[in-house]
């Protein structure tokens, strides 16, 4: 893919954590919609971009404290005005896979009105169409 790779580092600390003493799930979604939107945002003003959808967004197993987590952020598809960003969490110390989804945004004019981004994402090997087609199968 022609995009970007974005890398965010989070540590889990106290305030983030559930009464089961884990990641609270709205504190990975609001750092999973962060690294998507910055992702898209790269690409056009931020400003222009308004997240309208998070997909298949599944956490595979709990999150201590004191655990730091990569999260690593792209552009996959675009459309007339539509950009969808992959966000794929991991613990970085172990590369250990967490959570991966993906997360639509629409780029808008200055009434909020859907416009024209002009982006043309171009495709270039095995590891985009992977990440395509697990795009088509939650859409």
């Amino acid at each position: 893919m022609n995009t970007r790779i974005h890398v965010i580092h989070r540590l889990v600390k106290g305030a983030d954590l559930n009464h089961h003493g884990t990641l609270f799930a709205g504190r990975g979604a609001e750092w999973f919609v962060e690294a998507g939107f910055i992702a898209a945002a790269s690409m056009t003003s931020p400003k222009r971009i308004l997240c309208v959808n998070i997909h298949g967004m599944v956490f595979k197993k709990p999150v201590p404290p004191g655990s730091i987590l990569r999260l690593t952020s792209q552009v996959v598809f675009a459309g007339r005005s539509r950009l969808v960003s992959h966000v794929r969490i991991s613990f970085d110390l172990e590369d250990s896979f967490l959570l991966e989804g993906f997360l639509s945004f629409v780029h808008v004019d200055d009434q909020g009105r859907p416009a024209a981004h002009g982006i043309v994402i171009e495709y270039t090997g095995p590891e985009d169409e992977a990440i395509l087609d697990r795009l088509k199968a939650i859409l």
